[in-house]
């Protein structure tokens, strides 16, 4: 049996919404092994005048604790 654990992470991008995830999942890699799923809980962007500038996502990221 696996033990797992859930961890929420912020991230941003001046690119998309993806690229903020490959960010979350990115930085979490740093101090978390065995990471085995992302599940993006929100999303955000902020906006100047008619352009999107930043997009925020909001996620949990699932690993392994071994």
């Amino acid at each position: 049996m696996a033990v797992l654990k859930v961890i929420e992470v912020l991230a941003n991008s001046n690119k998309s919404w993806e690229e903020a995830t490959q960010n979350a999942v990115k930085q979490a890699a740093k101090s978390v092994k065995n990471i085995r799923s992302v599940y993006i809980n929100e999303q955000s962007a902020s906006v100047d005048g008619d352009m999107v500038t930043e997009y925020r996502v909001n996620v949990k990221i699932t690993f392994e604790v071994k």
